[in-house]
């Protein structure tokens, strides 16, 4: 069980924090499918860029299933403070800072993974939002800058200090990016140095490799990223092997299809024309990824510019699928 302040997680599965990917829309579904939290797409602390269309959709959490965790990213105290306080007035309900972004665009601006490297600073950043706001914060880290750079116990000794109430770790540097093996002995070491919880995060996409990694870690739960993209189910399985120890079934066919229909659906409502399809080309080429002949479906589907058309050529597509399947029996 995983409590974050007065919040208990009805699952030790969280889905991670992923810009272009956890809006919204796949937020609920994942935590429909399982998620116990899932963290919003990651927003600038400089509130003088939040009035981009883009801006305000990440920061519409209209019915949102609680706790709603918001992503903020900086590297000025004060505005992180700012930001992490005009979130709240916005209804998020934990302010989950980012420390793990590997990409450039964040670090070049000393965001993202890149704070590791200045340690007291890291420290001044949270303690300025855990003073700012009366909601918890959260911290999601790498192990450090680079192989040669790993200071993640540091860090989450700092965190746990500065008022943190928990911590998701990615076990790569922020150098490997997502290459190379995952350093899980490393999110063990921090889990051994701290008393808050943690989150152990990089390249868990079973519930196998779930339960291995939380007996390995002894994290106290597991973070799920890219792993998730096409399989919002994927969070249940995990939760329902974790605490029975057994495989929930998968879905069949017709749920996945299903699934499939709705979230088209509710893109295209949360966006509108004609950003709901660009939007939603990505997420059914995943969830097609491993279908025969997906490819040529995915360029057909990829012209379309309407919900009506993306609808009509996906539900051609299953009444194949379909044909396919009964002829081969």
């Amino acid at each position: 069980m995983i409590t974050i302040g007065h919040y208990v997680l009805s699952s030790p599965v969280v889905l991670a924090p992923m810009a272009g990917v956890t809006d919204r829309p796949f937020r609920e579904l994942c935590r429909r499918f399982g998620a116990g939290l899932a963290v919003s797409e990651m927003l600038t602390s400089d509130s003088s860029l939040w009035h981009s269309r883009k801006s305000r959709l990440r920061m519409d959490h209209c019915d949102e299933t609680a706790p709603i965790s918001v992503q903020i990213a900086g590297s000025d105290p004060q505005q992180m403070a700012e930001a992490a306080r005009l979130n709240v007035d916005h209804g998020a309900q934990i302010i989950d800072i980012n420390m793990g972004c590997p990409a450039k665009k964040v670090c070049k601006r000393a965001a993202g993974s890149a704070l590791l490297r200045d340690e007291k600073l890291v420290a001044a950043i949270l303690e300025a939002v855990v003073k700012a706001v009366s909601v918890p914060v959260t911290l999601k880290i790498r192990t450090g800058w680079s192989p040669e750079e790993r200071n993640a116990v540091r860090i989450a000794r700092i965190a746990e200090q500065s008022g943190a109430q928990l911590l998701a770790v990615h076990g790569r540097t922020r150098a490997c990016r997502f290459e190379g093996d995952v350093e899980y002995d490393t999110i063990a070491a921090v889990k051994a140095a701290i008393s808050i919880p943690v989150l152990a995060n990089g390249d868990i996409d079973s519930p196998e490799k779930a339960r291995a990694v939380l007996d390995h870690t002894r994290a106290d739960g597991v973070m799920i990223g890219r792993a998730a993209q096409g399989q919002p189910w994927l969070c249940t399985q995990i939760a329902h092997y974790l605490q029975h120890g057994t495989y929930a079934a998968a879905p069949s066919q017709q749920l996945q299809q299903q699934v499939m229909r709705d979230h088209l659906q509710q893109l295209h409502e949360f966006y509108g024309e004609p950003m709901g399809a660009r939007i939603a080309r990505k997420h059914v080429g995943w969830y097609l990824a491993h279908q025969p002949e997906a490819a040529v479906f995915q360029r057909q589907f990829n012209q379309l510019e309407t919900a009506a058309e993306q609808h009509r050529v996906l539900n051609q597509w299953f009444a194949r699928l379909t044909t396919d399947e009964e002829q081969a029996a």
